[in-house]
């Protein structure tokens, strides 16, 4: 009897099972995927279906970048120095015309006019440009070539016209050192702003970063806050659609009040006609600067557009340097005017003010013969300032040592930057001991034979017209060593004003000794008598003159006056405040190479200062005051008027009676 083999029932069994385990893990597995997969569409759909629709919406919407309007410059009376202006411009996206930038301009250039230096340009700015980024192919289009632009935009593909906003300036270079320009934004400008939170702002075509001034050191406070214009666009990110009820309004930059005032600006500009040089003007109470001229000037409107390369190089070669500031960065001897230093702290130190020394041009000591422009003859103090006697000054000088005068010196603003919120200021130098050991290291001693020359305002010593400003109005002043302001307000936010100035450490009969030996020097004898009288009745100015050695007289390689060259003559100063009985207002005038203080620089602080004084309504009231009515001879009240008919004859009773004369 035969059986079947019981061991092949026991592996028909055995894999069966295996595979149903592995099928039931399988579908498990399964399962769980399905059930996974179905739960994430359901978060999708239900529980993160507005992140989506908001992703979906920004793929299909975009926001263009709106510059702001930048603030205005105004002076302190609200007149606009800078502001903004419409303008038309032509853009070109980079990303439609592709490769094709030279064909692009040349049928741009069919319908409005592309310099071949500014094609060279462009160029460059298409290399640069990002690729969604248009570039400005050409702005301040005339209405005309706007209109052309537009007929004509069919055959352009890639051409936007535009119309933006310009900055501009309203009086040209009269105030285009003290508010600076606006211009592209290179390279450099991007490095620095690296940190900046307006990147996108700041590679925007239209753009212009605040380059010199004002215009540089409030920059960011000027730009205010960009905005975004909503669009629709395709999936190459070009736009089909506009949409105005998304628009993100940009927030204009804040408006900056300044001290200035245009009137005396300009005039300041006026007078110095083609001369080199600079003059500022302080209120003597508040450190207000009124006036900051540094001239000749240059249009910075030219710089907003770009300047052409052939312009730039006028204004870098013309020797009378139009693009420096003279009233804050260039440094020269103070000459005379140092004077008045030198006898507040000859006064400070016990030096008696009638001590007499005679000048007759000449005074040898130290193994040379030291020169006066004149013989003065005897002079004390107050009458060697008035008459700027250099031989007593070189005397006087010797009397105290350089450190004494330094001293003093510092107190009154010189060699000091102030906080004016501008760059480009130089300390310029006033000299000591100290500054002798640290510079001349062969030579560290202070000798004998240098301190007459920093007596008369010469030798080492180095200012600016800002510093001798504030020297002239903190002597105005008599008290406060006040700081000169130049921001009024930002945004109307009034700026920090001089209530905290410290008092100046000298005695007042000292300050007052100084005052009335320069009230002598603008009358009588003094060496700006002739030329300083402000013809406003009995409102006075008082001044000293200065004469400032610009080159070395040796091997004749300087000019004394106005003969000779003119980079060989001596710089002419001039400080002053008025009126000089109760002074309001103080002064500085450099001219540069103009001779000398009395001839040049007087001249035009004396109209400066005009301007000044009568732009202040209480000074203006003191000139104007009204005639006394005139005297009318006594008549009897009881007599006719003149022209008047005869009273009719009465009688006895009073009554009139019948016309005597005929009809």
């Amino acid at each position: 009897m035969s059986s079947e083999p019981h061991i092949f029932f026991n592996e028909v069994n055995e894999r069966q099972g295996v595979f149903h385990r592995r099928a039931l893990m399988a579908g498990g597995l399964t399962a769980l995927g399905v059930l996974g997969l179905s739960g994430r569409l359901m978060e999708l759909q239900l529980v993160e279906n507005n992140r989506y629709k908001l992703l979906s919406a920004s793929n299909q919407y975009n926001y263009r970048l709106v510059p702001p309007p930048r603030g205005r410059v105004l002076d302190r009376n609200g007149v606009e120095l800078a502001s903004n202006r419409p303008t038309f411009r032509l853009l070109v996206s980079r990303d439609e015309v592709g490769g094709n930038v030279d064909e692009t301009l040349d049928e741009v250039s069919k319908v409005i006019s592309i310099p071949a230096d500014k094609r060279k340009q462009l160029i460059r700015d298409f290399t640069q440009a990002g690729r969604y980024v248009p570039v400005v192919v050409a702005e301040d289009l005339s209405w005309d070539e706007f209109a052309r632009v537009n007929a004509r935009l069919p055959e352009l593909p890639g051409v936007t016209p535009d119309m933006g906003e310009v900055r501009v300036y309203n009086f040209g270079g009269a105030f285009a050192h003290v508010v600076g320009y606006v211009s592209k934004v290179s390279e450099t400008d991007l490095q620095h702003a690296a940190e900046d939170e307006d990147q996108l702002l700041l590679h925007h075509p239209g753009f212009r970063i605040g380059k010199q001034g004002v215009e540089k050191s409030l920059d960011v406070m000027l730009r205010g806050k960009s905005g975004g214009q909503k669009v629709e666009v395709d999936a190459r990110g070009r736009v089909v659609h506009k949409d105005p009820g998304g628009d993100v309004k940009p927030t204009a930059g804040k408006d900056v009040v300044l001290t200035l005032d245009a009137d005396i600006q300009n005039r300041a500009l006026e007078v110095f006609g083609e001369e080199s040089g600079a003059a500022v003007v302080m209120d003597c109470r508040n450190g207000d600067v009124l006036c900051m001229l540094s001239a000749p000037s240059f249009d910075p409107n030219s710089f907003v557009k770009g300047v052409g390369g052939k312009e730039y190089a006028a204004l870098t070669g013309y020797d009378h340097k139009p693009l420096f500031n003279k009233a804050l960065t260039a440094t020269y001897p103070p000459g005379s005017t140092f004077k008045t230093m030198v006898a507040l702290a000859a006064l400070e130190n016990g030096y008696d003010p009638n001590i007499v020394h005679v000048c007759n041009r000449a005074w040898p000591w130290g193994g040379r013969v030291w020169h006066c422009d004149e013989s003065h003859g005897a002079q004390n103090l107050h009458g060697a300032i008035a008459t700027s006697c250099d031989i007593y000054f070189y005397q006087c000088a010797l009397s105290l040592g350089p450190n004494k005068i330094a001293a003093v010196a510092r107190e009154f603003g010189l060699g000091e930057i102030f906080d004016l919120g501008i760059p480009g200021q130089k300390p310029g130098l006033v000299p000591d001991t100290d500054y002798k050991k640290r510079t001349f290291k062969k030579d560290p001693v202070w000798h004998p034979g240098e301190t007459p020359s920093m007596g008369i305002g010469q030798g080492y010593l180095h200012l600016n017209p800002m510093q001798l400003a504030v020297q002239a109005a903190r002597l105005a002043n008599g008290n406060k060593a006040i700081q000169p302001r130049l921001i009024h307000s930002i945004g109307g936010v009034l700026q920090p004003r001089n209530e905290t100035a410290p008092d100046l450490p000298f005695k007042r009969e000292n300050i007052d000794f100084v005052r009335s030996a320069m009230a002598a020097v603008t009358s009588g004898n003094g060496t700006a008598a002739r030329v300083a009288n402000l013809g406003l009745g009995s409102i006075l100015m008082a001044g000293k003159t200065g004469t400032a050695q610009g080159r070395n007289y040796a091997g004749g390689r300087g000019v004394h006056g106005t003969n000779g060259a003119w980079e060989l003559r001596d710089h002419a100063w001039f400080i002053a405040f008025a009126p000089s009985d109760n002074p309001r207002y103080a002064l500085s005038v450099l001219v540069e190479h103009g001779g000398f203080g009395a001839g040049a620089a007087a001249p035009r602080a004396r109209e400066i200062m005009r301007v000044t004084l009568l732009k202040d309504p209480e000074i203006r009231a003191m000139i104007e005051k009204p005639l006394p009515m005139p005297a009318f001879p006594q008549t009897d009240p009881n007599s006719p008027a003149e022209g008047a008919a005869p009273p009719l004859p009465t009688d006895a009773n009073g009554n009139p009676v019948a016309d005597p004369m005929p009809l």
